[in-house]
């Protein structure tokens, strides 16, 4: 009997294959960046074989986006959720950054670092709307 793929598996599969191409990256060299064949690629990118999270990692960290990017948008109405920048630093800042906090056992110093983040945040904010609320938030929009 033959698997047919689901929804999710050919919508990681596009985005794998977009991000890919935006990098400009042949499928011979995104597999051997994650250690298989270029035909393996073919069938994630397809959807046709299921992405395992092992593999999902390598391929976010060779693609330079946050694991999460692959499952942005699907559900929605609107899937065409757009691309990280080409350079995407602020994507492996991001990703550094929770890593970084992930490494933390101690809930006193998690509770801590995430109460700065807000603080700074928050005294970001204004300087960001400053210019008639480009950004897109109400007055009062909480930032997390």
């Amino acid at each position: 009997m033959t698997r047919r793929p689901s929804s999710l598996e050919q919508y990681i599969g596009e985005r794998i294959r977009r991000r890919r191409t935006r990098l400009g990256l042949t499928q011979e060299e995104l597999a051997a960046a994650i250690g298989c064949s270029y035909q393996q690629v073919q069938k994630y990118e397809s959807g046709a074989n299921r992405v395992s999270a092992g593999t999902l990692l390598r391929i976010a960290r060779r693609l330079e986006v946050p694991v999460d990017w692959f499952f942005l948008g699907f559900g929605d109405d609107d899937e065409d959720t757009p691309d990280p920048a080409p350079g995407a630093a602020s994507s492996r800042r991001t990703v550094e950054l929770v890593r970084a906090f992930e490494a933390i056992d101690d809930e006193t110093v998690r509770a801590a670092l995430t109460a700065l983040a807000r603080t700074v945040a928050e005294r970001a904010l204004p300087e960001r709307q400053g210019a008639g609320n480009r950004s897109g938030r109400g007055k009062g929009a909480a930032v997390v």
